[in-house]
């Protein structure tokens, strides 16, 4: 049983015997620059920086964001399952009540945020 683990123990040593080589090649052969104000500027296509480096956003916008991606990952999940449905339904019809379910919370979810005004970007 040992010997089956032998490739992948294999490519570990390999890999990281790579990255050691690599990251070793660049301390030998690297230049190292000293330091100036000039290069740790930041680069704005040529202009001089003025202000601060980012804009404040509103946490509407990270609110927003974060609710997108929590109902683009559920319907990630959906995708697979409206694949496979016809197999899925040919054995029962929990899968369409466990989709129904899983559909619910979802639309109940989506209700929540709109009542608490979550996507209501005026107030």
């Amino acid at each position: 049983m040992s010997e089956q683990y032998l490739p992948v123990l294999f490519q570990v040593i390999v890999a990281l015997g790579f990255a050691v080589v690599v990251l070793a090649a660049s301390v030998i052969f690297g230049r190292s620059g000293r330091p100036n104000a000039t290069k740790d500027s930041p680069y704005e296509c040529g202009m001089l920086p003025i202000g601060e480096g980012s804009p404040r956003f509103s946490v509407k916008f990270y609110l927003v964001a974060m609710l997108f991606v929590l109902f683009d990952i559920e319907v990630v999940f959906m995708y697979p399952w409206a694949l496979q449905f016809r197999d899925l339904v040919a054995h029962g019809p929990t899968a369409l009540v466990s989709m129904a379910g899983f559909a619910g919370i979802l639309v109940v979810a989506y209700v929540y945020a709109l009542k608490k005004g979550a996507l209501n970007w005026k107030s």
